[in-house]
This record gives C-alpha cells, structure tokens and sequence, in this order.
C-alpha cells in the first residue's frame, strides 16, 4: 500500500475545464487526514484467495458469460494478475472488510489519484496516450485488460498505479450530484444514504474526456460487470 499524507488538496474540476460535468463543480480545497490505500488495483490472484478462505461467490457477469474471466473458483495463470471484474459494490466492501482494510472515499480516491495541485489526468496534463494507460479499448477478453502497474508513466504523484483507465473502481460513497456543493471541507465521507454508489478512475473502454481524473459516475451498487474492479484503503493507525 501507498501512504497517502493528509493534508489539502483541490477537489473537482477547476473553473473552466472544457470537459467538466456539472456534478463536479465547485472546486473545492479539501483536508484529508493521512491514510493507506493500495499502490494497484485489485488482481485476480488475490480476490481467489478470498473466495476460497470467505467462501464468497466467484465474480460473475450476470447478464454475459462471455465476459466471465473465471471458470469456477478456478483461475488460468494469464489473468492471476490482472483486475478483478464483475464484482459489485458489496463484493468490493466485503474483500475489503475480509482483508483488513475498508474502500475508499471519493475524496480520498481523488487525492490520491492527483496529490496536491490541478492536474487532468493522474501524470499531469499531458494528453493521455497508449503508453499512460488502458483505454478507448473493444472487448476482446481477458486481454482487454492490462496486468495491474502496467503503465509506469501514468502513476500518481505518490505513485499509485492505474488510477485512470484499466477499469473503473467502486468507492464507499453514495452518489449526489450537488454534493461538493455541500460537502464537508474536512475527511467528507460522503452522503448519508442514497441509492447509486461513486465508481471513479474510467475503464478500459473509454475516451479522453471520461479518464479526467475529476469523472464522476452513479451506477447500481448490485452492478456487475466486465469494466468495473476496486482497491482498498486503510486507515494510519495511531499508538
């Protein structure tokens, strides 16, 4: 895992920003208290190691098995390293409880995704090309996806992995549209309740304006599906 230090950062997209959606308006500083989250996105290989000690089902493409990259609680050596799919938001949560850790919030997520100053994109604002991530990809199976840490020029200022393309990752937050009109400036976690969960970071089959680092997606937290995995984060503990 990555430590994150706390400290303010600059949330949503700057005034201007020819691509923002209106759900992320206002910019906002920020304080964020110093925590852990995971330098990649979470394999195959380990989400196996869970099902087998949890005895929790397999992840699973409900509505597509031929998006399906398990074949039982059996895994081929070509996927072990890259992201897990077709997990929902409970899945996300319950690997991350399992493991000792918990999701991140949105906030957190965008943080460590850009550090500390504006940036589009998790390198910079440099126009995102082949060699920074996984994207503007069609379904070809298990190799649409990219082994986690792939991409070396497209980490984070505190080097964290794939946080744009690759697949979108679920987040603890409830969706609203109008809350960084709202929220909090210090350790926001978030609404109270709602009825669609944040997915952020973009997947492997979208375009420039979505990989921005400032996108915000709703989506059904019982979804599952070929583009979507999760990393965990985890608190600093204190003595």
């Amino acid at each position: 895992m990555v430590l994150i230090p706390e400290g303010p950062f600059p949330m949503g997209v700057p005034h201007g920003d020819r691509d923002g959606g209106r759900d992320e308006y206002p910019r906002h500083d920020v304080f964020v208290n110093n925590f852990y989250i995971d330098k990649f996105e979470l394999t195959n290989s380990r989400y196996l190691e869970f099902v087998k000690a949890a005895n929790h089902r397999i992840p699973q493409n409900p509505k597509n098995a031929t998006r399906n990259l398990w074949q039982g609680e059996t895994i081929t050596e070509s996927v072990a390293d890259r992201p897990v799919i077709n997990v929902d938001w409970a899945d996300a949560n319950a690997y991350c409880q399992w493991a000792g850790k918990r999701l991140p919030t949105e906030a957190e997520w965008e943080k460590a995704a850009k550090g500390t100053a504006d940036r589009r994109f998790p390198w910079g604002n440099v126009e995102p090309t082949n060699k920074h991530l996984n994207f503007n990809q069609q379904w070809i199976g298990e190799k649409t996806l990219m082994p986690v840490g792939s991409y070396e020029l497209g980490k984070s200022p505190f080097g964290v992995y794939d946080m744009a393309g690759n697949v979108w990752e679920w987040v603890n937050d409830w969706y609203d549209a109008k809350y960084y009109e709202k929220s909090p400036a210090k350790n926001p976690t978030g609404p109270e309740s709602g009825t669609k969960r944040v997915l952020r970071g973009s997947g492997w089959q979208n375009e420039t304006p979505t990989v921005r680092i400032f996108t915000r997606v709703d989506s059904d937290p019982t979804i599952r599906n070929e583009s979507t995995g999760f990393r965990c984060a985890m608190d600093v503990r204190t003595k």
